[in-house]
C-alpha cells in the first residue's frame, strides 16, 4: 500500500525528463524541450504565484514565495511589466536556464534547458543513490532533493535506499526532524518507506499520541498508516479499545 501512495507523484516527476538524449559518460546531462509558465495566486495553493515547469504531458511547480532561495532569480516574473525575461534556477542537482516573455502580470511563458551538476551525481553515487535514469536529476531539482537531506535521513535512521526514495522524501517534505518527532511520539519507523507513507497520509506526532493514549501504543508504522487510511481517529480508537475490554 505504501508504494501506491507515492507512485503517481513520482511517475509525474520522472516523466518530466523522459526521452533524454544519449550523452558521453561523465558529461553533464542536458535536457531541453522544457516549457515554463506562471500560475497566478490561488487561495487553495497558498495564495502565492508559482512557476510551472512542463515537459511532455507532465508538470511540476516551484513556489515563488521565497521559501526556496534558488528561485529568487525567477521573482522578476512577478513584476508585472511586459517584455523578454531570462532567469536561472540553480540547485545542487544542476541548473535550469530559462528565457521567454511576459505579456502582463502573472502571464508569460518560455523555454528552459536543464544541465546537471556532475559533482552532485558523484555525491549521490557515493551514497548508493544514483538515479536509475539520469533524467531524474531534473526531478531532484524540482522537489529540492539534496545531499544534506539524504545524510540527515540516514542519521535519523531511515536511510534512503535509492534515488527514488530521496525524491519521494523531498517531494513530501519528509525531514530528519519529522522522523525524530514521530519516533518520540512514540512510533517505530523501520524504513524510509514508513516515513514517506506517514507523511503522505498526513500522520503527525499528535495522531500517534492519540492512538497511544487510546491504548494502542504498540502499533507498527504499517498499522498506524492503515488506521489513518481508514479514517480511524483517536476518539474512535479509544471507543474500540473500551468495547474490546468490555467484552472480555
Amino acid at each position: 500500500m505504501k508504494a501506491l501512495i507515492v507512485t503517481t507523484g513520482l511517475a509525474m516527476l520522472s516523466a518530466l525528463a523522459t526521452a533524454a538524449p544519449m550523452q558521453p559518460a561523465g558529461a553533464p546531462l542536458t535536457l531541453t524541450d522544457i516549457r515554463w509558465d506562471i500560475l497566478p495566486p490561488d487561495r487553495g495553493a497558498g495564495d502565492e504565484p508559482r512557476l510551472r515547469v512542463r515537459r511532455d504531458n507532465s508538470s511540476s511547480t516551484l513556489a515563488l514565495d521565497g521559501s526556496r532561495p534558488e528561485t529568487d532569480a525567477a521573482k522578476q516574473l512577478l513584476g508585472g511589466g511586459a517584455g523578454s525575461v531570462s532567469f536561472a534556477v540553480m540547485h545542487e542537482a544542476g541548473t535550469l536556464d530559462c528565457n521567454g516573455r511576459l505579456s502582463r502580470r502573472y502571464q508569460g511563458d518560455g523555454d528552459c534547458r536543464f544541465t546537471s551538476d556532475p559533482g552532485f551525481e558523484k555525491a549521490l553515487a557515493a551514497r548508493g543513490l544514483a538515479p536509475e535514469q539520469r533524467r531524474d536529476l531534473l526531478a531532484m531539482l524540482l522537489v529540492d532533493a539534496t545531499i544534506e537531506l539524504a545524510d540527515g535521513l540516514t542519521a535519523a535512521g531511515v536511510r534512503p535506499e535509492e534515488g527514488d526514495d530521496l525524491i519521494a522524501a523531498a517531494a513530501l517534505k519528509v525531514t530528519p526532524a519529522y522522523v525524530r518527532e514521530l519516533r518520540a511520539a512514540p512510533m517505530t519507523l523501520a524504513s524510509i518507506d514508513d516515513a514517506v507513507a506517514c507523511r503522505a497520509l498526513g500522520i503527525d506526532p499528535a495522531y500517534v499520541r492519540e492512538l497511544a493514549d487510546a491504548g494502542y501504543d504498540d502499533l507498527s508504522a504499517e498499522d498506524i498508516v492503515a488506521m489513518k487510511a481508514l479514517g480511524v481517529t483517536g476518539d474512535y480508537a479509544r471507543r474500540m479499545n473500551e468495547a474490546s475490554e468490555g467484552g472480555r
